[in-house]
């Protein structure tokens, strides 16, 4: 059986519904043109469904906000790490399940009834335009899978991190794949990181400041040449150490295009 596309779906906002086109246009090192999940770090630029799970589900297509409805593949070769090629020449890179939420627990008798088959994101490492009805081929195995695990696709992050340069708690959701209310478990993770070694000292908060309980992360990064500044605030006596971002920001977009 040919492995083909059934739907195709876009979101152009936060929040709004989802709109269903015949063509969408994937670009490289950016995701689908005009969606709001385009991001060049993100590993979850696209969502991937089977056809088979979400009728078997009676999901219809479009609710689980996914952007591809495919049709034809076996479940056994849907998996992390493979690479869609389509006729096009367009391709993604599956990266990880996406997981279930209570987003969708109205859909489903269980979240654990859909466990796995929620779709599979991805990303863009081919650029083209893809249409209802074109066919594609599948290759497993040719990247290396990401983790399900938030912590662990935390660590994978953070040890691409140059010296020199710096990242920013947002810039490690969006590198995650994470949904926002990850920020608050980031000081957590951190923490838990701060004993083995990794570069945590080249992370800093959501303002550029430098986190207080990361160990020497001022010597640290000066040492690798990144100029610490330091904010005196007479108003309520809160003297930070900061970083201007602007001039070590690290920026990326290839990590997951290889």
């Amino acid at each position: 059986m040919a492995l083909s596309i059934m739907h195709l779906f876009t979101k152009v906002k936060p929040g709004s519904a989802m709109v269903e086109l015949k063509t969408l246009n994937l670009r490289v090192g950016y995701g689908i043109e005009e969606d709001v999940n385009a991001d060049p770090i993100s590993p979850r630029q696209v969502l991937i469904v089977r056809y088979e799970d979400i009728f078997d589900l009676s999901i219809k297509p479009g609710e689980l906000r996914e952007n591809i409805v495919v049709t034809g593949i076996e479940f056994d070769n849907f998996i992390p790490g493979s690479l869609l090629t389509f006729e096009s020449g367009a391709a993604i890179r599956l990266t990880f399940h996406c997981e279930p939420c209570k987003r969708i627990a109205h859909l489903v008798e269980s979240l654990k009834s859909i466990q796995g088959k929620r779709g599979i994101l991805g990303v863009v490492i081919k650029s083209g335009k893809i249409q209802v009805g074109s066919n594609f081929q599948v290759q497993a195995n040719k990247f290396p899978v990401l983790s399900e695990n938030p912590y662990e696709r935390f660590l994978n992050f953070i040890i691409k991190i140059p010296s020199g340069k710096v990242v920013t708690y947002k810039q490690i959701i969006r590198g995650m794949g994470v949904d926002n209310s990850y920020l608050r478990a980031i000081p957590t993770y951190l923490k838990k990181t701060s004993a083995a070694d990794y570069p945590v000292h080249r992370i800093l908060d959501s303002k550029a400041y430098l986190i207080t309980y990361v160990n020497q992360q001022k010597n640290k990064l000066e040492t690798e040449g990144v100029k610490v500044l330091f904010e005196e605030n007479l108003l309520n006596k809160l003297n930070k150490n900061f970083v201007d971002i602007k001039d070590y920001l690290w920026e990326d977009d290839t990590i997951y295009l290889k």
